[in-house]
């Protein structure tokens, strides 16, 4: 018997558990994404967009999706994809660096089907893990009023409501946490 740590939300551990030459899994599971998952991340944004009537943005503030490698890993942030176990993108986020200590928390987004099960709460744990790890100190994101259920969530964690310079178009709160 063997085991390796990968993060799902009922533990935040799955324990891959090799008996009579079968490997189990818990899904769905947390994965660093690449650009092959670029249209399934665009396909989750753009379908939560329009089902809380937001307009997707592909040519300024959605841009980043279509190529994730550059717009997060490269500037040295993240991206991470839930994935159910038929490989599709149920969830994801991305962790975009504005400087050394400040990192803008992107694109959580989780498809309709697989709310009310606590993987909102997963994602933002994971992130918040993830920003700590790359050394940010605070947090920061924008959202819309009608995303009650995020901020909800993101006030549970201590965010509390500033006033940035700049906020993207169908964006019209902004939230930060100081992750010391």
């Amino acid at each position: 018997m063997f085991s390796r740590d990968v993060f799902t939300p009922t533990s935040n551990k799955i324990y891959l558990e090799k008996s009579s030459d079968m490997l189990r899994e818990s899904w769905p599971r947390l994965r660093p994404a690449d650009n092959k998952d670029c249209e399934s991340i665009a396909r989750l944004v753009y379908r939560v967009l329009k089902e809380y009537g937001l307009k997707p943005d592909p040519a300024c503030t959605d841009v980043d999706i279509k190529d994730i490698e550059s717009s997060y890993f490269n500037r040295g942030g993240t991206f991470v994809v839930l994935e159910a176990e038929d490989g599709s993108v149920v969830g994801a986020y991305g962790l975009y660096p504005m400087d050394e200590q400040i990192c803008e928390l992107r694109k959580m987004y989780l498809d309709k089907a697989h709310r009310g099960k606590g993987l909102g709460k997963f994602l933002l744990e994971d992130a918040l893990s993830k920003a700590r790890e790359l050394g940010f100190e605070r947090m920061i994101l924008e959202t819309a009023t009608v995303l009650i259920e995020a901020i909800t969530l993101y006030k549970s964690y201590g965010f509390v409501e500033y006033n940035p310079p700049h906020m993207s178009s169908r964006c019209d709160q902004a939230y930060m946490l100081e992750l010391k």
